[in-house]
């Protein structure tokens, strides 16, 4: 999984033009009193934050990837924990205010949700949930953390009174018993690049199962992958084309892997060039772990004359028991978030005229040897007045 040089830059939000097939609902600015629900689409709408800075077919894809790891024993999930003791990344986490500033005021504005109540927070990180949850009036709030931030964590709810209210463990979900026999609320921000990336999801499905009273409620509840195909030319050649000759050698051996590896990076709105398609929505109060592999068809249609590079992925959260929707979104036409898009880069540039259509299915599953990595397999087509393709590509988010 790369990432794109000097792709920080914060992008404009808009409210107005994305297109795609879901639910219809709109999400109101963060630092606003209230949250409105209109007929807006949900790719139309955006969490605009701190003002001043300003059919599915489910089931078990049997899909076979390219193994482009023999003699690696290494996993990701050997450095999963690890990399999370460094507090850089939560840095970048915090200081992301759409993501931060979101949950915050899912827990300020919907207090009666939280009140006398018993939290879980699964993944605390630095404890900043958990911290949200004690002001809101939670009875007591189990924070589980794995890495050594858990110890951070105690020292900064020691710092900030609130030891009575909130305890620290540090385990994995799987492995750790809590004081308690059921919570009344499970929050964790579980969501990694192209939503699925890490595999986190599972350990909060395991902890609903687990500890969750029958009534209880998961935060966020409602999450949403979309996709859509953009122009990228410039880029695909700096990142694909640059292996046919590297200050005078052929490298060209490097393009099969670099094409498989998705990149994670902003994208400008302008380089859209067809409407979004929901891919898959995840209910996460009722879905079963397996339910996160899944094969959706897709139908992406250009709504101008051009070419095709790439396809991109992003995704929305929803909190759907709050008084009224809140949410974010973290498509190319909304807030740029930490988790910015994925970009999938194709074989071929598909020649596309306005109205012409590409056709396919996307398969996700995580790997078999590392489960927080992600397979993904699309199938395309296009059969157009200046371009007929149909291929298979196979990914790997690593």
């Amino acid at each position: 999984m790369g990432r794109r040089k000097g792709s920080n830059t914060a992008q404009t939000s808009t409210n107005s033009s994305n297109q795609f097939e879901g639910t219809k609902i709109r999400f109101q600015d963060a630092d606003d009193d209230g949250v409105a629900t209109d007929n807006s689409n949900l790719d139309e709408s955006i969490l605009a934050v701190d003002k001043a800075t300003e059919d599915v077919s489910m089931g078990e894809p049997d899909v076979s990837f390219v193994d482009s790891d023999a003699g690696d024993d290494k996993t990701s999930a050997d450095y999963y924990f690890d990399s999370y003791s460094h507090f850089g990344i939560h840095e970048e986490m915090l200081k992301d205010v759409v993501r931060t500033k979101t949950y915050q005021n899912v827990i300020y504005q919907n207090k009666f949700l939280f009140q006398n109540k018993v939290v879980l927070d699964v993944g605390a990180g630095t404890g900043i949930l958990s911290l949200f949850c004690a002001k809101a009036g939670a009875a007591h709030v189990y924070a589980v953390e794995c890495s050594h931030m858990a110890d951070m964590a105690k020292q900064i709810v020691e710092t900030n009174g609130l030891s009575d209210v909130i305890t620290v463990l540090k385990g994995k979900i799987e492995e750790i018993e809590l004081p308690v026999a059921k919570v009344d609320i499970i929050i964790s921000e579980w969501m990694g690049y192209f939503l699925l990336f890490e595999n986190m999801l599972n350990t909060v499905l395991y902890a609903r199962d687990k500890w969750l009273v029958n009534d209880g409620v998961v935060l966020p509840d409602k999450a949403s992958l979309y996709l859509t195909a953009i122009e990228d030319a410039e880029y695909k050649d700096d990142k694909i084309e640059f292996w046919n000759n590297v200050y005078g050698f052929d490298m060209s051996c490097i393009k099969k892997q670099a094409m498989m590896e998705p990149l994670v990076d902003t994208v400008d709105q302008n380089q859209i060039v067809t409407n979004s398609h929901l891919l898959k929505t995840m209910d996460i109060s009722k879905m079963a772990p397996g339910d996160a592999s899944f094969t959706a068809s897709f139908k992406l249609v250009a709504q101008r004359d051009d070419y095709i590079h790439a396809f991109v992925a992003y995704f929305d959260v929803s909190f759907t028991k709050c008084h009224k929707l809140m949410g974010f979104s973290t498509g190319p036409k909304s807030r740029a978030t930490h988790w910015k898009q994925t970009v999938l880069y194709l074989e071929d540039v598909l020649t596309i005229c306005e109205g012409e259509a590409i056709v396919g299915s996307m398969t996700v599953a995580p790997n078999k040897k590392n489960p927080r990595d992600v397979d993904i397999m699309v199938k395309y087509s296009l059969s157009g007045r200046r371009c007929v393709v149909s291929r298979v590509q196979f990914f790997k988010m690593r």
